[in-house]
């Protein structure tokens, strides 16, 4: 990445996720920052934030929070692997990812599903008990 190395590079912080395939489109960055589930160092940001190389990122990605580092800086989408070399995830928000996928499998682990569908008169049990709950 020659172009991704020059000091005088100013990308907005939507493209820039957009370049390191955080999000499919660039309105997809833009809404998640507008959303405050983007963070630039530890404050919420526009996206039209300019990205700067040592910049913390806090990325809520569904069930995942991620805490990167940007190493480079690149406008243009290219291939995984290289997109992979433009930021680092931290060893503690990699370890948190993980200890929380180990949780959740072991909570849904957990919840068995019933051994048979419930039959008519059950069907009819769980409504009637819904219904005198107001549930």
């Amino acid at each position: 990445m020659t172009a991704a190395n020059t000091d005088d590079q100013k990308v907005r912080l939507d493209k820039w996720l957009w370049a390191a395939r955080f999000y499919k489109t660039r309105s997809l960055a833009k809404e998640a920052i507008e959303g405050g589930k983007v963070h630039y160092n530890s404050q919420r940001t526009k996206p039209g934030k300019v990205v700067e190389t040592g910049a913390r990122l806090t990325l809520r990605l569904g069930w995942q929070e991620k805490i990167v580092i940007v190493d480079d800086i690149s406008d243009r989408r290219r291939g995984a692997p290289e997109a992979q070399k433009l930021y680092h995830e931290t060893d503690d928000s990699v370890k948190r990812r993980e200890d929380l996928a180990w949780q959740r499998k072991t909570m849904q682990a957990a919840q068995l599903p019933p051994a048979r569908r419930p039959s008519k008169k059950d069907r009819r049990d769980i409504q009637r008990f819904r219904d005198q709950n107001g549930l």
